[in-house]
């Protein structure tokens, strides 16, 4: 490895990919967006515009600056291969884990998504064209063996693969999580259609969707369909809308109560994670109990929405759970420290 690629020159790439995305042309994009949707059905345009949208904001040098300033370890003594094995459920859903290794001074060894690939690839071949020197620090590979350490993100079930084969090297390891939101009923109309952001960004496929909302009562939920009717354009999508017209069935057939729009189902449920096509509610009366339920089930929640002004911490604002920066890490695990800890 070369010791003279700087920190300063690790940021300076990443913000001039940055700089590049700001300026990509519809000609540039075309090529592999229409890749992007051939691999992935879920990957429209419109979602393949947003990721890029994210990434360029988490890319913006004042927004690197402020994160990396809490941070002494950047370059390490004994650079570190890691493992990163991506998940495909968004596009370039595993962008910060690529930035966080290279950051860090380690190398990235890459197992992509078959249902992502291509946006991922595009991005790694721009950053070596920006900066040459990463082209010894990224590899792109189908079986991740023999690294020094891993970072993995997953389902469940698969988190339990990665433990029972990484689990005796450094790792981290995610697993399923998913949003909430909480209503007070003081929403506003725009509070409520910005929450639409919030559950219907990428299909509602991503961790940092919100797939429950907390309400005080029934009647709230009338007000949120009607703020979301400006969303009717997820029903336009064959795969969505074949989620949405199944679970609807189901309910029908077994009677289960529910409201409908036309293109998406609330359905009562102390569950989670709902289907494609639902979002499940929950009747709260008090707010510290609320509080006190949230916090049991923090290994399951990625974000909590609502007021800023609750007294949560870390709660999103309406309409952005999916605009993260870059220290907004994935479970609330400071991927940075861990990174740094292996160069020591």
């Amino acid at each position: 490895m070369n010791p003279d690629f700087t920190l300063s020159d690790r940021i300076l790439a990443f913000v001039q990919l940055g700089i590049r995305l700001s300026n990509l042309s519809e000609d540039e994009k075309s090529p592999f967006f229409r890749q992007a949707e051939n691999q992935n059905a879920w990957f429209t345009q419109r979602s393949l515009e947003q990721a890029l949208e994210g990434i360029r904001v988490m890319l913006d040098a004042r927004a690197l600056e402020k994160w990396l300033a809490a941070y002494t370890s950047l370059d390490p003594r004994s650079p570190k291969q890691v493992g990163l094995m991506l998940s495909g459920n968004i596009p370039a859903v595993g962008f910060h884990d690529l930035l966080s290794v290279l950051i860090a001074g380690h190398s990235a060894c890459v197992k992509l998504s078959s249902q992502d690939a291509a946006l991922p690839l595009w991005l790694i071949q721009e950053l070596k064209k920006i900066e040459p020197r990463f082209s010894d620090r990224i590899q792109v590979e189908d079986m991740l063996k023999n690294k020094q350490a891993y970072i993995a993100t997953g389902s469940d079930n698969s988190a339990r693969y990665f433990n029972y084969y990484f689990g005796k090297y450094p790792h981290l390891i995610r697993s399923n999580r998913t949003s909430v939101a909480i209503l007070r009923g003081d929403e506003s109309t725009a509070d409520l259609q910005a929450l639409g952001k919030d559950i219907f960004d990428y299909f509602g496929l991503g961790c940092r969707n919100v797939s429950k909302v907390f309400v005080k009562n029934q009647e709230q939920l009338t007000d949120l369909l009607d703020a979301l009717e400006s969303f009717s354009w997820v029903g336009n999508h064959h795969k969505y809308f074949n989620n949405y017209e199944y679970n609807k069935s189901i309910y029908l057939v077994n009677r289960t109560p529910h409201l409908d729009n036309g293109f998406l189902l609330l359905k009562e449920s102390t569950d989670l994670v709902s289907p494609i096509g639902v979002l499940f509610y929950e009747i709260y009366s008090e707010e510290h109990e609320l509080k006190t339920k949230l916090k049991d089930l923090d290994s399951k929640i990625q974000c909590v929405v609502g007021n800023p002004a609750m007294d949560l911490p870390g709660i999103v604002p309406f309409g952005q759970t999916q605009c993260p920066q870059p220290w907004d890490y994935a479970d609330g695990v400071d991927t940075l420290q861990f990174l740094g800890s292996l160069g020591e």
